[in-house]
C-alpha cells in the first residue's frame, strides 16, 4: 500500500465478522451495533494501513528521493540486530538495557524492537523479510513480556513507560508482525495493554487523573491499535471518542478552545503540563497523533465525524506556522525538550511539517491546499537541515508526493506579529529574518525541568530572545544548549549567582514566578508592544521592567528599574551569538574592528552602536557602557540531559561565541538599557540608523517606557502605572499602539497584567468618526479623544479601533 493523500483515503471495503472475539478467545460483549461495525468494516485493510502509516506502504526503495531514508533506516536497525541477544538465556534484549525489568530499559527495548520490525517490514533493507528476523522478535517480544512487562506488574518509576512509551512500541510492532505472531501471544500483548492503557481517558496509575492534550492522543492511538488487533469495536470506538470525550459531554473535548489548563486557546497558545508553553513537542505530538487516527480510521466506521475537528485545521495556521521558521520549530515553544541530544528544533520542526502533510490527506481542500503550499515553501528553502535527512519513510512519501506535484505552489515567506498572550510568547516574523520571545508569569512557567531533564533552564521563561535568520538556520540546532552559557542568554537580565542544577529528580517540576505583566499588543499583524516585569527567582532580590517593541526592520529593547539588593552584579544580555566551530566573525564597535581571537574581552565606556558581521546592527541610544568577549565554549549535551531515555551524550563539544552585554554593577538601583536590534543590517546601515535615528526613546522609566517611530507614525509605549508618555495617557498598567498614517488613526491596547476591568487612554488629536472598533473598546470625542476599553476577563487580548482624524 503506498502511503499518499490518495491511498489514505481510499475507503475500506465492507467485509468482517460480526463475532468479536479477542484472540485469547474470550468473547468481548458487543453491541449490536458494535457487531453492525465490525459487519461493515474490513478489518485487514485498516491493519493494512496502519502498516502503511508505519512503513510508507509499498514503496520502491529504489526511488531516489526515497533510497537515503530506507539505508537510514537499515543502518539503525542493522545496528540494534546485531547487537540483539538472542542468547535463550539471555537476561536482556540489550546489554545497556539490563535489568530489563527497570520501566526505562523495558520502554526502550520494545522501542529498539519496533525499529528493527520496521526494516523487516519495509522493501530494500537488509532485514527484509527475513523469517531469522521475524523468529528473533517474536521470540524477543515474548522474552520482553515474561520478564518485564506483564499485567502482574504494578507500576513503578515513570508512568510514561508503562503507559504509553512501551504499549506503543508494542502495538506498532504487534502490526507489523501481526501475519507471525502466536494468537496465544498476540492476547498476552493485548492483556498488558489493556492492564496499563485501558482507556485513553484516565491515567492508570491514578483514575482520578483525566489524561489531557498529547498525552491523551497518545493512547487513543494505543487503544485504536490494540482494537484493531484484537478485533474489539468497543476498543476502537474508545479511542476515536477520546477526542471528542462525548462520554463527557465535550467537556474535555480536544476540538474545543480552553480558556485555562492544557489544550489549545483561541488566540493560537497551546499549554500542556498546567502552565507550559509546548506548542513544538506535545502540541507536534497531539498534532501527528490525531492526524494519524484521522488517517487510520477514515472510510471506517469508526471515522471520525466531530465537527468541531475544524478546531485542529485552524490551529496549523493559528498556533504551528507562527512559531516555525523555514521548517526550523522555535525553541520558546519546546520546553524542557531544548535539552534534548536528538531532538533539536529541526527535528521538532520536521516533526511538525510531517503532521501537518498527514493531517492534509484527510482534511477539506481550503485548508489541505494552504498546508501543502507551506510545507512546500518550508521544504524548498531550507538546505541546513534537509527534511529527508531527518523524516521517517511515512513522511518523507508525503513530503515527496507534494514536492513532485507542480501544481503545489510553495508559500513565500510572509511577515506577522505574534503576542500568544495565554501562554506568554511572542514571535515577530519579518520576510528574512524572525524574533521571539520567551516570557513567564504566575500563569506560566519560566521552565519546566525534571526526570533529569534541562537541568540549566533557569533563565529560558525570562525574556530570553531568539533571532532566527534565513541566513544561519543552524544557530540553536548546532550545539547551542550545550555550550552557551546558560547565565547569558540573549535578552535576559539576571543576577550573576550560581545555580544548583534543576530537575535531577524524578518526575517533573515547573516555576512560576511572581509577577502578572507578560504579553502586549499588537497592531495590524505587524507591530508589536510586549512587556515583562522580572521577579528574580527565590533567593535573588532583582526586579525590572522589560519592554520591548517591534517594527518593520527592527527590535527596540527598553529596561528600567532594574533593582537588586543581594550584592551581587546585574548583567542584561544584548546578544551571544553562537559562531559555530570555527566563526570568527568581525565586530564592529563604533566603525572601529575589534580583535577576533578567541579569548578576546573588551569594555566600551559610551558606545553608540556596534555591528556582528552576518548577523545585523546594534544601536544603543544615548550610548550604553558596552562589554564584549569571543570566547570558545566546551560542554556536552550529558551535562543538560541525564533522563532515562533522553540522556545526552557524555563526549565535549566545542562551539565559539561572540557576547555582548551591559553591566549594572552590583545591586543597582533604578538601573536602565536601551538598545536596537536591526537584524541583518549593513555595517553602513547601522551607523547611518544610529546617526538618524529614526525611532526615538521618549520614556524610559518606572512609569511608563515608550518610542516613536516618527516616519511610521508609529508611537508604541508600555505603561506601568498611570502616565503620560507622547501625549498619550492611560489610567493603569496598559501596553499602547497607535499608529497615525493618512486618514486613519489605528489603535491596540491590552492589559498585560490582567489585573483591571477598564482602562482609559487618552490621545492628543481629535477625531470625527470611528471607522471600526471592537465592541469592548468605547470612544469619546474632544480635545483629547478619550477611549475606554472594557479589558477584564480578555486575558490581556489585544482590543483595537480604527478613528477618523
Amino acid at each position: 500500500m503506498r502511503l499518499t493523500r490518495r491511498s489514505l483515503l481510499t475507503a475500506t471495503a465492507a467485509t468482517g465478522a460480526a463475532a468479536l472475539v479477542t484472540p485469547s478467545g474470550l468473547a468481548h460483549a458487543a453491541t449490536s451495533a458494535e457487531a453492525g461495525a465490525f459487519a461493515d468494516a474490513d478489518v485487514p485493510a485498516l491493519l493494512e494501513r496502519a502498516e502503511a502509516l508505519l512503513t510508507g506502504g509499498d514503496l520502491d526503495p529504489a526511488d531516489p528521493g526515497l533510497a537515503a531514508a530506507v539505508a537510514a533506516l537499515d543502518t539503525a536497525a542493522k545496528a540494534q540486530w546485531d547487537t540483539l541477544d538472542r542468547d535463550p538465556a539471555r537476561t536482556a534484549l540489550w546489554a545497556d538495557l539490563a535489568p530489563v525489568a527497570d520501566p526505562g530499559n523495558f520502554g526502550q527495548s520494545y522501542t529498539r524492537l519496533r525499529t528493527v520490525a520496521l526494516a523487516w517490514a519495509t522493501p530494500g533493507t537488509s532485514l527484509t523479510a527475513d523469517p531469522a528476523v521475524a523468529d528473533a522478535l517474536v521470540a524477543a517480544l515474548r522474552f520482553a513480556h515474561d520478564a518485564a512487562y506483564h499485567p502482574a506488574r504494578s507500576e513503578t518509576g515513570n508512568w510514561w513507560f508503562w503507559e504509553i512509551g512501551a504499549p506503543r512500541a508494542l502495538m506498532d510492532t504487534a502490526v507489523l508482525l501481526r501475519d507471525r505472531l502466536p494468537a496465544a501471544d498476540l492476547a498476552d500483548y493485548l492483556a498488558v495493554v489493556d492492564r496499563f492503557c485501558p482507556d485513553a481517558d484516565r491515567r492508570t496509575n491514578a483514575p482520578s487523573l483525566a489524561e489531557t492534550g498529547a498525552n491523551r492522543v497518545d493512547k487513543a492511538v494505543i487503544v485504536a491499535l490494540r482494537g484493531l488487533l484484537g478485533q474489539d469495536a468497543a476498543k476502537i470506538a474508545s479511542a476515536r471518542d477520546a477526542l471528542s470525550d462525548v462520554r463527557d459531554t465535550g467537556r474535555n473535548s480536544l476540538f474545543r478552545y480552553v480558556a485555562s489548563g492544557d489544550g489549545f486557546y483561541e488566540d493560537g497558545s497551546f499549554v500542556q503540563h498546567g502552565t507550559v508553553a509546548y506548542t513544538g513537542t506535545y502540541g507536534v505530538v497531539l498534532l501527528g497523533g490525531i492526524a494519524h487516527l484521522l488517517s487510520l480510521l477514515a472510510g471506517s466506521p469508526w471515522e471520525v465525524a466531530d465537527p468541531d475537528v475544524s478546531v485542529l485545521y485552524e490551529a496549523v495556521e493559528r498556533s504551528f506556522t507562527p512559531v516555525v521558521f523555514e521548517g526550523l520549530m522555535m525553541d520558546a515553544v519546546r520546553g524542557r525538550a531544548v535539552s534534548r541530544e536528538r531532538a533539536g528544533d529541526h527535528r521538532d520542526g520536521a516533526a511538525a511539517v510531517a503532521a501537518i502533510l498527514l493531517l492534509a490527506t484527510g482534511a477539506p481542500a481550503a485548508y489541505a491546499g494552504r498546508w501543502r503550499a507551506l510545507a512546500k515553501g518550508w521544504l524548498t528553502r531550507n538546505r541546513t537541515t534537509p527534511f529527508a535527512a531527518l523524516a521517517g519513510l511515512p513522511q518523507l512519501v508525503l513530503a515527496k508526493d507534494v514536492m513532485d506535484d507542480p501544481d503545489v505552489v510553495a508559500r513565500q515567506r510572509t511577515g506577522g506579529t505574534h503576542v500568544f498572550a495565554d501562554m506568554d510568547r511572542v514571535v515577530h516574523h519579518r520576510p528574512r529574518w524572525a524574533y521571539a520571545l520567551s516570557l513567564s508569569s504566575q500563569r506560566i512557567a519560566a521552565y519546566e525541568a525534571g526526570n533529569g531533564e534541562n537541568v540549566h533552564g533557569w533563565y529560558t521563561g525570562d525574556g530570553m530572545a531568539y533571532l532566527y535568520d534565513t541566513g544561519d538556520l543552524a544557530q540553536f540546532n548546532d550545539a547551542f544548549w550545550p555550550t552557551v552559557d546558560p547565565y547569558r542568554l540573549p535578552g535576559t537580565t539576571v543576577d550573576t549567582r550560581r545555580r544548583t542544577d534543576l530537575g535531577t529528580g524524578g518526575g517533573t517540576s515547573t516555576f512560576l514566578p511572581a509577577n502578572t505583566v507578560a504579553g502586549g499588543s499588537v497592531l495590524h499583524d505587524r507591530y508589536g508592544a510586549v512587556a515583562m516585569q522580572l521577579t528574580g527567582a527565590p533567593g535573588s532580590t532583582l526586579r525590572a521592567k522589560k519592554s520591548w517593541f517591534l517594527i518593520d526592520d527592527a527590535v527596540i529593547s527598553l529596561g528600567a528599574d532594574i533593582t537588586a539588593t543581594d550584592g551581587r552584579t546585574v548583567e542584561t544580555v544584548v546578544e551571544n551569538r553562537n559562531l559555530g566551530r570555527d566563526g570568527r566573525p568581525r565586530l564592529l564597535i563604533d566603525g572601529a574592528r575589534q580583535p577576533d581571537e578567541q579569548g578576546w574581552s573588551g569594555r566600551f565606556g559610551r558606545t553608540g552602536w556596534a555591528h556582528v558581521e552576518g548577523v545585523g546592527g546594534y544601536v544603543f541610544p544615548g550610548t550604553a557602557a558596552l562589554h564584549a568577549l569571543r570566547e570558545e565554549r566546551t560542554g556536552a549535551w550529558r551535562d543538560l540531559n541525564t533522563g532515562a531515555d533522553t540522556a545526552g551524550s557524555p563526549t565535549p563539544v566545542t562551539r565559539r561565541y561572540l557576547t555582548l552585554w551591559i553591566d549594572h554593577g552590583l545591586s543597582p538601583t533604578g538601573g536602565r538599557y536601551a538598545h536596537v536590534l536591526l537584524p541583518g543590517a549593513s555595517a553602513t546601515a547601522t551607523a547611518v540608523w544610529a546617526h538618524s535615528r529614526p525611532v526615538q526613546v521618549v520614556a524610559n522609566d518606572a512609569t511608563v517606557q515608550a518610542v516613536e517611530a516618527r516616519r511610521l507614525g508609529l508611537t508604541a509605549a508600555t505603561f506601568w502605572t498611570a502616565g503620560t508618555a507622547a501625549g498619550i495617557s492611560s489610567s493603569g498598567p496598559a501596553s499602547v499602539l497607535v499608529l497615525r498614517r493618512g486618514d486613519r488613526i489605528s489603535v491596540a491596547v491590552s492589559d498585560p497584567g490582567r489585573t483591571l476591568t477598564t482602562l482609559d487612554v487618552e490621545l492628543p488629536f481629535r477625531v470625527r468618526a470611528v471607522a471600526e472598533a471592537d465592541d469592548t473598546v468605547g470612544v469619546t470625542p474632544g480635545r483629547r479623544t478619550r477611549l475606554t476599553v472594557a479589558v477584564g476577563g480578555s486575558r490581556g487580548h489585544t482590543h483595537r479601533a480604527e478613528l477618523v482624524p
